[in-house]
Parts: C-alpha cells; structure tokens; sequence
C-alpha cells in the first residue's frame, strides 16, 4: 500500500539502506525446521514441520502459532497488567481506574450471576410493547446507539469520492450466522451449524423464562426472518467489489424508495442531520423494506429479541455465557472456553482499547523498536518505487501515478499520537453491563461527531497491542501496531534476514494492498477514481486473475479449495510482499553477504522467516469457517503460495522440476 523512491537511485539507494540497516545485537537461533522434509515440495512444512508435529493446540483456543493466535499469549501480558492495576487504589477518572474497574466488574461473576438477565429486562419489555412498524423502527434506532445493530447497520467513514469528509453510511447486517452461504448450504457440516445456531436461539429464550416449546418456535420464526434478510445479502466475494459498494442517495430519494423505513424520521432519531447517505448494499434496505410490511410485527418482535439476546449473551449470568459458548464450540471447534480473566481482558481491549494500550506500550514497547521500524518502512518503500519502475506491463503516466501514490502514503507505527479520551464513560466497578453500555454508547457518539467532518488522519482503526497490520485505502496509510513488532515478525535485535523476511514482508504486503485488486482503484488522496490507462488496468486485471485461477486450485482440509475470488487482494499482497522485502533485504549488507549462520545462507534465513510468520496450526472446524469467510488464505497457501512463484526463492534452496512446488520460470506469476 505504499510505494516509494526509484530504481536509477539505485545506488544511492543501496547505500542508504546499508547505512540505516542495524547490526544484530544477539544470535537469533532458527528452531523447528524438519529438514527430513524437501523445501521444494512443501516448505511451510520443511520449515515448520517439527514445530508443526509438536504444536498442541489449547483446548480454549481455535488455533496456536502466530499472526492472529498470537493474540492469545498478548493477551497474558495484557491480563497481567488489568491484574495489577484492578488491584490498586486509583484516582478517580484516571486511566488505570477505569481500566481495572471495568476489568474488576466483569470478573465478579457472583454479582453477575446474581443479576440473571435482569439487565435486558428493560429492553425486553420495549420490545414486547412494540405495537407498530414505527416503535419497532424507535426501538432499533435506540439499541443502535447502545451497540445493537439488529436490522440497521450504520458506521462512518470517508465519502469515496470525496476522502477528506466523513459521511454515514449504511451495510447489510441483520443475520447471526457467518455470511450468507450458511444459511442455503446443505452440505452436513453446514447443517450442522445451523441447528446449533438454532439451538442456540431456543436456549437464549428459554433463559427468559419462555417455555420450551415456544422457545423453539421463537428460534424458528427469528431463523426464517434472518433466512429471508440473507437473501438479499451481497456473498463476501460480492462485497470486494469497490464501486458496486458506494451508492450515495438523497434521503429524499431513498423514502421514496423504501418508505417502510421512514428514513427522515430514522435518521432524524440516529440523531444524524444530512441530506444524503451511502448505502452500501442497496438490494439489502429494499428487502427489509418489504419485510416490515409483509411480515407480522408478532414475527418481527421474536426476532428482535434473538437480536437482543445474542448481542448481549456475554454481558449477562452464566448460563447465557455457556450458551453462547456451545453454539461457538460447533462452529469453531474450541473444546473448552476461555477463562474469564481472557475473556475480560479482551472485553476490555475492546471498550477501552486506547486506555489499555498506553499501559501496554509503557511497558512492553521501546522507541528503539518504533525507530527501526521506521526504517524498515522507508527501505521496503524504496525497493517498491524501483519495483515499479522496473515493470514491463505499466506505461510510464500509470507508473507516474502509482510512484505518486506512493509518495503520499502516510506510515503508522506503534501507537498513535493522539490517544482517544473516555472521559464521557461512566465506569463502575460493581456494575459489568451497565460499563459495556457506557463504553458502546461512547462508540457511538464517537462515531456521531464525525459525520461531515474533515476525516481524522491521526485516527487508529485497531488497538496498539493487537498483532495486526492493516492498509486502509480511504486514507492512503499502512498500520503496523505494537502488537505485532515482536519475535517472529521483529526483533529489534536480530539480523536483518529475519526481520526483512518477517516484519518486512507484511510491510510489503500492507504497501500492496494499495495496489491489489481493491486498493488500486483509490488513487493517493483515497478518492475511488480511475487513475490507470485503459490499457494497464486491462494487463493488471489480467495479473490479479492468475491469482485467483492459481489459489483456486489450492485445497485444505484434504479437498477443499481456496477461494481465489476472496483471496485475491491477500494473495496479490503475499506474492508482492514477498519481492518486495527480499528487494530491500538484498540493498543491506547480509543481505549482499552468503556467510551462513546456523547452516543457513542469509537468502536461506530470510525465506524461512517468510514460513516462521505464518506458522499456524489451526481446529479443522475452524479452518472451515476461515475458507469461507476469511479474505486471507491458510498459513500454509500465506507461504507455498508466493514462494512457488519467486525465482530467488528456487536458487536459495535449489527447487527442481519434478519438486511439488516447481513451475516452469515463464508460469510464474509477479504483479508488482
């Protein structure tokens, strides 16, 4: 998503990034290779296959390994820190005060238990005096406000066509099951899931007090409701499609479209004062639309409830928690739940995400791993920009523009500059699901004050301490937070073939991301707009289509494939990711050295951090639900994948035809 300087700089270039490169204070020892295994046939198990053999899996957990799993031992580090301030005598209003109580509230689960479901008790009694469509529309705006999204789903973000203000905008939403596959799919796995999801439904509303009987019809009529909403959901290949998801309308225009929602008076309630709307998704506002009319407000009023219930389940007594765990048990495979100290520690990362962050940064984050970060970012942007100019299938004005995009990238690292002030919530420490509340409806009014503002530039979209990286288009940036820079993706005292092979990868996937199939239609100010000649956009379509043909024929699970169309912009960005990184990683000096260390040549040690990061070792069940709704391949596509098309891969560890991984030089695929 950033790209940078250029190729007849090549020299100085070289000599920059010597000069910044920064010598490895202590040994890093490369641990778990299986060199019983053939690199050329399966690297991610060559290079991971001891560790891979010997991994367990918790039984709390869906996954162990790294990337996103690796949230699970930050999350230690994050528990031990609300243990240790909970426990102290803080200032009121303070940081450390509204983080430990609202950590303490939720961890008393005697006085939880105690209050049953009486906290919903309001809400479900709102609901049962709903008489009409316009007090079912009063009552989902209002649980709107506190979290619930129900039937409408509202966010802000930047016009696309005008990325320097905010505007509302509205998606489709309204289901309790992944996507919308899962509700026509009638495979057994599938059907399975669906009875547990319906299950699950029965035994919320029999916590309620609603007799058996009638509380599974109560989860038949709710599941019907969201079958019928599915139907006109977009699947998520549907939804990468950039402009098919902008459709700015005049609320004028919109109530005369769709009057059942009484948009004026709904957007008047939101407390939102504008003359016009993005509605993502519009087939999904004209079924509901029809739906508030056709269906018995009776009907409609059970399925707010299992809306009810279900976003609340976690906030509420124990036997609510354990439903919603054995419904996520089938989906996912978890064997057991999480300890409460987890799951507080990750309901306080999400309310007060900023709060705990600047705790964790105090004592887990050093500058001097923000400032060689910096220039981990600046050389991958380098050898991006020479990338570019080195393209055979791009005219020189594309070239231009893409260097120009890149240009303007704004690059975050760490954490923010300006943390996000809870002042306005109200946190008490005897009272768990009235501080979630405050907490959402902060989130909301947050969100509220930004509509047809100018876009805040120094705004973070994840917390600090989350093992993440995200490129967002809108905003032409790339986000490394803290959480990630640690072993295996950085080490701010390893050797550059580790660090450029792990951190400097995903630096160089997150720099595609602005150029994959998505990112490329937003050009550097973050307006969707065409930027590219017909004739380069044509041969670029053409590139990301290889993609997807090859990762279509990829399969886990024994025979089920990846899906190529979902992928696409991921792949794109691990294939490039990959270039990228070793281009810069050859501008340093091990990078230009072959003196082996541990056996390995530095070529040898740069790709197998490329497998370290992705070393992940995943619940079949939850694999599952990952192939069909995560845009990210599986860890061991995230490797085989992009190195089977990388040339200096086949010379670091001799990869010949007849390997399982070889393709003949001209099958190789490089997009950027």
């Amino acid at each position: 998503m950033k790209q940078v300087i250029f190729f007849s700089l090549l020299l100085l270039m070289a000599g920059a990034c010597q000069r910044m490169s920064v010598p490895m204070t202590k040994r890093v020892v490369i641990t778990g290779v299986d060199a019983a295994k053939k690199p050329g046939d399966d690297f991610f198990s060559y290079a991971n296959g001891i560790w891979y053999d010997t991994a367990r899996i918790p039984a709390s957990q869906t996954g162990v390994g790294s990337y996103s799993f690796m949230n699970y031992p930050q999350r230690i580090r994050l528990q031990a820190i609300l243990d240790s301030v909970s426990a102290g005598q803080n200032a009121p209003g303070s940081l450390e005060q509204k983080v430990g109580d609202f950590y303490a509230s939720g961890m008393d689960m005697d006085a939880i238990n105690k209050r049953g479901y009486e906290p919903i008790k309001p809400i479900i009694a709102r609901i049962d005096a709903i008489t009409d469509v316009t007090s079912l529309l009063k009552l989902v705006v209002d649980e709107q406000k506190s979290g619930d999204g129900s039937i409408i789903g509202f966010s802000v973000g930047p016009d696309q066509k005008r990325s320097s203000i905010n505007i509302a905008q509205f998606r489709q939403t309204g289901i309790g099951l992944p996507e919308r596959a899962y509700y026509f799919k009638t495979d057994s796995s599938t059907l399975g899931i669906q009875t547990a999801y319906k299950n699950y439904l029965t035994r919320l509303f029999e916590l309620i007090g609603t007799e058996s009987t009638t509380a599974s019809k109560n989860a038949a009529v709710a599941y019907a409701l969201e079958k019928q909403l599915a139907t006109a959901h977009r699947t998520n290949i549907e939804l990468r499609d950039v402009k098919a998801n902008y459709n700015k309308q005049a609320v004028a225009e919109l109530a005369n479209k769709q009057p059942a929602l009484h948009w004026a008076t709904l957007l008047t309630d939101l407390g939102l004062q504008v003359d016009s709307v993005n509605v993502g998704q519009p087939a999904y506002y004209d079924q509901l639309n029809m739906l508030l009319t056709s269906v018995p407000i009776e009907d409609w009023k059970v399925y707010l409830k299992a809306r009810a219930l279900t976003n609340y389940s976690n906030f509420l007594s124990q036997p609510f928690i354990d439903a919603s765990f054995a419904y996520a048990k089938i989906l996912t495979g978890q064997a057991v739940k999480q300890t409460r100290a987890e799951e507080m520690t990750q309901a306080v990362d999400r309310s007060l995400g900023d709060a705990l962050a600047q705790l964790y940064v105090k004592k887990y984050f050093p500058e001097s791993a923000r400032k060689r970060m910096a220039v981990l970012v600046d050389n991958l942007k380098k050898a991006f920009e020479a990338r570019i100019n080195r393209l055979d299938w791009m005219s020189d004005s594309t070239k231009a523009k893409a260097k120009d995009k890149l240009h303007a990238f704004t690059q975050k690292i760490g954490y923010p500059d300006k943390w996000r002030d809870y002042s306005h919530v109200a946190i008490n420490r005897t009272a768990y699901f009235e501080n979630r509340l405050s907490a959402t409806k902060n989130d909301y009014l947050d969100r509220l004050a930004k509509v047809g503002q100018p876009v805040d530039r120094t705004e973070w979209h994840t917390t600090p301490p989350t093992v993440t990286a995200y490129n967002n288009p809108p905003l032409n940036e790339i986000v490394f937070p803290a959480g990630i820079l640690q072993p295996p993706y950085f080490d701010v005292n390893a050797d550059d073939a580790l660090n450029y092979g792990g951190i400097g990868m995903v630096i160089g996937h997150e720099i595609t991301h602005s150029f994959d199939d998505q990112g490329a239609q937003y050009d550097k100010y973050g307006n969707v707009t065409n930027w590219w000649t017909k004739s380069d956009y044509a041969k670029f379509k053409g590139k990301t289509q290889q993609v997807i043909d090859q990762y279509n024929s990829f399969t886990v699970l024994d025979s089920v494939h990846v899906k190529g169309a979902l992928t696409v912009g991921e792949n794109t960005a691990d294939i490039a990711g990959v270039a990228i990184a070793y281009d810069a990683f050859k501008l340093t000096e091990q990078g230009k050295d072959t003196t082996k260390l541990d056996g390995f040549t530095p070529d040898q040690r740069f790709f197998i951090s490329i497998a370290r990061i992705w070393r992940v070792k995943t619940r079949d069940a939850y694999m599952g639900m990952y192939v069909n709704t995560n845009p990210h391949s599986p860890a061991k596509w995230r490797v085989n994948g992009p190195l089977m098309n990388f040339t200096p891969f086949y010379k670091a560890f001799d990869v010949q035809p007849g390997d399982k991984m070889y393709k003949p030089e001209k099958d190789r695929i490089s997009v950027w």
